[in-house]
């Protein structure tokens, strides 16, 4: 089969790399995969495939549906994959001109606009629409007035094989940031954004009895906030903020709860699924895909949004019972090895597509 991959994105992120890792995928199973991309992040990075670089602006569509019908003909193209608002715009008009099968993906987890916008992007100008939680799923179903059938969850999954190697750095977190041996450690790992619910787990933490340590590992725009905060609560001596870590897996594996209690974008997350493959008791809301891998009771505690003091009580209720703490953490891991591993994402993925 020969695939042609679009993007009018720039940037470099989770979409951009799960369609490059799918694309290898593709690459080893024996189909041709071919990319028309903007000038940009991905476009760096497609080396091993034929990539065209095309000018993904709204004043040169004319321009960009007249080139992306010439390369579906030339390369005898059998399905345009499309990411991105733009390019499934005009790359869905391209394959439906001449006659290709169009699979969506939204990667994002906001919401899709109602209306005709969302009928006839999601519906009649894509064959099959793949999103990353379930939520988003249901949500595109009922807007574009499609099937289950041509709407599914994938989830990106983890490699546990670049986990595994990650967890044998020397980096020893506790060592590095003076946090005492026995010391309870909740942490978090993500970009510092307001809607990540790291405010309401810092004043949540901040009722805590006893000793613990709070670590957030990344870096963003909140972060001058949370150290204020923490301040304010007079916790700074025991909230460790280790900025962006190339290698994030020890500090991760070192905690005794991993919290992610975002309010919204969020599908399901990496840093959870990671947390949840090192065996780590989990704390989340419901947002988006977060409560596909927390099951309340199983793997972690959910809470409600934006809830310092249920967050606390949460908390409070894990670090009492350490063997339940255990359990979970390997429920959890259970749960990553039979569900949301990278193979199943690809296998799932040639099923749909296939």
């Amino acid at each position: 089969m020969r695939i042609l991959q679009l993007e009018s994105s720039n940037g470099w992120g989770g979409q951009e790399i799960r369609t490059l890792k799918e694309s290898q995928e593709f690459k080893k199973a024996g189909h041709e995969v071919i990319f028309a991309i903007t000038e940009g992040g991905l476009s760096k990075k497609t080396t091993d495939f034929k990539t065209y670089t095309l000018p993904f602006k709204r004043f040169q569509a004319a321009l960009t549906l007249l080139s992306l019908i010439r390369i579906i003909l030339k390369h005898k193209i059998d399905q345009v994959h499309t990411h991105s608002s733009w390019d499934s715009w005009i790359g869905g008009v391209a394959a439906k001109l001449t006659g290709c099968r169009v699979v969506r993906t939204r990667h994002l987890s906001t919401p899709i606009r109602e209306g005709l916008n969302s009928r006839l992007l999601y519906n009649s100008l894509a064959d099959i629409v793949i999103t990353t939680c379930e939520e988003v799923a249901q949500n595109i179903q009922r807007q574009a007035k499609i099937s289950r059938m041509r709407c599914l969850s994938i989830p990106t999954g983890v490699d546990p094989l670049k986990i595994e190697e990650g967890i044998k750095s020397p980096f020893d977190v506790r060592k590095e940031y003076n946090i005492p041996a026995d010391a309870p450690l909740i942490g978090s790992a993500c970009i510092l954004r307001s809607w990540k619910g790291l405010m309401p787990l810092l004043e949540g933490f901040a009722k805590l009895d006893g000793a613990p340590y709070l670590i957030i590992i990344g870096e963003g725009p909140m972060r001058p906030h949370l150290e204020k905060r923490a301040e304010e609560l007079g916790v700074e001596k025991r909230v460790i903020f280790t900025g962006f870590l190339q290698n994030p897996f020890p500090a991760i594996d070192a905690l005794d709860i991993f919290a992610l209690l975002s309010s919204a974008n969020e599908g399901v997350s990496q840093a959870v699924l990671q947390a949840a493959y090192l065996k780590k008791p989990l704390l989340t809301t419901t947002t988006g895909g977060l409560d596909e891998v927390c099951l309340d009771n199983k793997t972690g505690r959910i809470v409600p949004k934006n809830d310092p003091q249920s967050v606390s009580l949460a908390l409070t209720e894990l670090l009492a019972d350490r063997s339940r703490c255990q359990e979970m953490g390997r429920v959890a891991k259970e749960l990553v090895e039979n569900h949301f591993l990278w193979k199943h994402t690809f296998k799932k993925l040639e099923e749909a597509v296939l």
